[in-house]
């Protein structure tokens, strides 16, 4: 672990289901309900200093995210990031994308295209914390 990681030391995160190797977190994040990264425990930087073992699991839970997501969610799209740049320590944002979204086509770090109405972000933080209990569900049975 590295002293100064926020991803090492992590303050206020929504866990919902970790094992020895990985975490799975629901992003509070308003305008992107539907908001979810896997972030690799111990601190390493890129996916190819993990074993092949490791790369599988990292690989399946994401996979599983992205299908739980999809299906109690319906989202337009689905962005997965992995970047790294700013805290070098492996993890992947996973992101439920609406063609109504406030920023769609753009990435959600790029320029706001649009306002969404409080009811529709309403319904779709309502979905979100259906899709983050049964994730927690369908994970349970990896650890």
């Amino acid at each position: 672990m590295i002293v100064n990681c926020v991803l090492c030391h992590p303050e206020n995160e929504n866990v919902i289901w970790k094992n020895e190797k990985l975490r799975v977190i629901q992003v509070h994040d308003h305008n992107f309900p539907g908001y979810f990264r896997v972030i690799w425990n111990e601190h390493v930087a890129e996916m190819s200093d993990l074993s092949e073992k490791d790369q599988q699991l990292l690989l399946w839970v994401l996979l599983i995210v992205e299908k739980v997501v999809r299906e109690q969610m319906k989202p337009d799209k689905m962005n997965w990031a992995q970047f790294g740049n700013m805290v070098p320590h492996l993890h992947w944002h996973l992101i439920a994308r609406y063609q109504d979204d406030s920023h769609f086509p753009e990435s959600i770090w790029g320029p706001k295209q649009r306002e969404v109405s409080d009811s529709r972000l309403q319904q779709l933080h309502t979905l979100a914390q259906h899709t983050a209990e049964q994730l927690a569900v369908v994970l349970q049975g990896l650890s």
